[in-house]
């Protein structure tokens, strides 16, 4: 298992970690099989979208404040139940298709590290298994 470590800015974002994961996977010579891609943090996803609009993800974070605001009708005292409640609307992980060195990706798709209650220092669990 390899871990890859993300900066987060601002409370909420979206990090394009594409970068990182695909040099991970060239540097370790992994050449066919699945790639899963883990965050075991309670207010932080993994996901994958469009990643040439930069408007995607703004449209993303936005609405999701709206879906899911700061302040709710919640009773969890850290005061990050919405940071909560949009990680389990994303998911934690993601498995991904590696075939020749390559990430399996459509054309405009990227890996995103999603932020819900930063700004923070967060570690990310690759595993790669090869087939």
């Amino acid at each position: 298992m390899e871990t890859l470590q993300v900066r987060t800015d601002s409370r909420e974002e979206m990090i394009d970690i594409t970068g990182s994961v695909s040099q991970m996977i060239k540097d370790n010579g992994w050449q066919s099989g699945a790639l899963l891609i883990y965050c075991p943090h309670t207010t932080g996803a993994i996901t994958v979208n469009e990643g040439a609009d930069p408007d995607v993800v703004r449209d993303i974070t936005v609405n999701m404040r709206k879906l899911v605001p700061l302040r709710g009708d919640y009773r969890h005292m850290e005061g990050n139940s919405d940071a909560h409640i949009k990680t389990s609307m994303f998911g934690p992980d993601q498995m991904l298709i590696v075939e020749d060195g390559e990430i399996m990706l459509g054309t405009w798709q990227r890996i995103f590290f999603c932020e819900f209650d930063g700004p923070r220092s967060r570690k990310l669990w690759i595993q790669f298994m090869a087939c």
